[in-house]
């Protein structure tokens, strides 16, 4: 996914002149809205939200003081009120014009064993449509399908004729005009994009529902695919991009642990508005670690948030009670914020926007992920659009000044040294790993840097434990080989002096 800058100087210049669609992530896919006194067409299956975002639209238009018309072709008035209800979107005070099958303009007129199409009900409809446009003069205009009267004209030619007719005198009415399209394999809808200004996708795969803009005249746009949800609050869109940040806009600073001798690894902590990866394996500690950053920020006033995708935040927050972290004490005091994500429930999109939220509007200064894995897994999307999302993810975070924490694990309990997934490492500025060891019989942990981009630190490990009084360091282990493998050995000819030291700190 590629950045995007959603308001140039001269895009802010005409968002007043837009019409909103009544979605606000589809307002800012179009940044601003529909362009006025044009025409748009929205395509998809059934079932993909066509008419849903037209009831949207002229929502919109109501709680702007406009004047707006429903054209029903397909479903009737009734059903069409009650969808909407369920939806939580509140028609009153949108105008109809039911042209449905079952309708009552349908049941008087309909002759099929006598009459031709183009004989009655083609013009008869056309009518009825330019008079009630006519009579209320519509600032916003919906017709659902369009595409229904492809079956009253005798010819795919007399039925463009037709449209572009309606179209024409659309404009000259000065009405924004939405249409919704429903193609067949025996009638498709393309020559209908060239008779509009702006063409929308919908569309539904498995669990995923999207919206792609192909066309809008006149203006920029972002084409997408962006993720698009239904539920009982009606239609939302999640933008596929992140805005742009201008770089180094904020004061680089070092941020302490709050553990002296973790900071004395890290050569005085870590710089504000970089990422950090705490690699491991399982149990070692490093979601603990990267809670006693947030600990020490909240010291500071500070606000931070964590997306759980491997644990509970139940889990967490006796843990880290446990330990000498106060969770419960910061999530009063509003300086840490707590997201259990479900798994599979979101898409890069939506979790994207998750986060957009809680740094632009609550102010969070330390974002993290805990843990990658869970991320790659949790959220829908393939192994390279997630790891691409990541990284956009990230840059953005960066350049806004937040300080990023990533919880990785890594597969092996001991033996073979480990740091992180394929094309992790490259997006940290700091890598801080800890790994269990074997020593004498008895499990043992160890804690080192292994990179740093903005400054030095310290090359030697140190022996690493979680006790009831919080994260503890200890003194360099420097008597033993082979550390990184998790079963270290004395080097021959030593007499273990150092590592003895560091057991008796324990």
């Amino acid at each position: 996914m590629e950045e995007v800058n959603h308001e140039s100087a001269g895009e802010r210049s005409t968002t007043k002149e837009r019409v909103s669609a009544g979605i606000g992530g589809l307002d800012d896919v179009l940044h601003g809205g529909f362009v006025p006194n044009r025409t748009y067409m929205v395509r998809g299956e059934p079932g993909a939200g066509k008419s849903i975002l037209g009831m949207h639209f002229l929502r919109a238009g109501l709680d702007a003081g406009e004047s707006v018309l429903y054209i029903n072709l397909e479903e009737s008035t009734e059903n069409v009120r009650e969808n909407a209800a369920s939806l939580g979107i509140d028609l009153d005070g949108v105008k109809f014009l039911d042209l449905s099958p079952d309708s009552e303009y349908f049941a008087q007129n309909l002759s099929y064993d006598i009459f031709s199409p183009d004989e009655v009900e083609s013009e008869s409809v056309t009518e009825e449509i330019t008079e009630r446009v006519e009579e209320l003069n519509p600032d916003r205009l919906f017709i659902d399908p369009l595409t229904q009267l492809r079956y009253l004209a005798p010819d795919d030619y007399q039925f463009r004729k037709q449209v572009l007719s309606l179209m024409r005198f659309f404009n000259v009415q000065g009405s924004t005009v939405l249409f919704t399209a429903q193609a067949t394999q025996t009638r498709p809808d393309d020559d209908l994009q060239f008779i509009c200004d702006g063409t929308l996708q919908l569309a539904h795969e498995g669990r995923r529902r999207s919206l792609t803009v192909s066309k809008f005249r006149g203006s920029g746009f972002e084409s997408g695919p962006h993720t698009l949800t239904i539920d009982g609050d009606g239609m939302s869109v999640y933008l596929n991009s992140l805005p742009r940040v201008p770089d180094h806009d904020f004061e680089s600073e070092t941020i302490s642990s709050g553990v002296p001798e973790l900071d004395q690894l890290l050569h005085g902590g870590i710089e504000r508005g970089t990422v950090t990866i705490l690699t491991g394996p399982t149990g070692v500690g490093k979601t603990t670690t990267g809670i006693q950053f947030m600990k020490e920020a909240a010291g500071r006033g500070e606000r931070s948030v964590v997306y759980l995708f491997e644990e509970t935040k139940r889990t967490l927050a006796e843990r880290s009670s446990a330990v000498n972290i106060p969770i419960d004490e910061m999530l009063d005091q509003g300086t840490l914020e707590i997201e259990e994500m479900e798994p599979l429930a979101q898409t890069p999109d939506q979790f994207n926007e998750q986060v957009r939220h809680a740094v632009e509007a609550n102010d969070a200064e330390i974002v993290m992920i805990d843990g990658v894995v869970g991320y790659e897994f949790g959220l829908l999307g393939g192994e390279d659009e997630l790891v691409r999302n990541l990284h956009t993810l990230c840059k953005y975070l960066k350049k806004r000044g937040v300080t990023v924490i990533l919880i990785n694990e890594v597969q092996s309990i001991t033996g073979d040294f480990q740091v992180s997934g394929e094309g992790l490492s490259y997006l940290a500025d700091n890598i801080v790993f800890l790994q269990h060891l074997e020593l004498a019989g008895e499990m043992r942990k160890a804690a080192g840097v292994l990179k740093k981009r903005t400054s030095d630190y310290e090359r030697q490990l140190r022996e690493f434990r979680i006790t009831e009084y919080g994260v503890e360091i200890g003194e360099p282990l420097t008597g033993l080989r082979g550390i990184l493998s998790g079963r270290p050995e004395r080097p021959t000819g030593t007499d273990g002096r150092n590592d003895r030291q560091s057991t008796n700190h324990e």
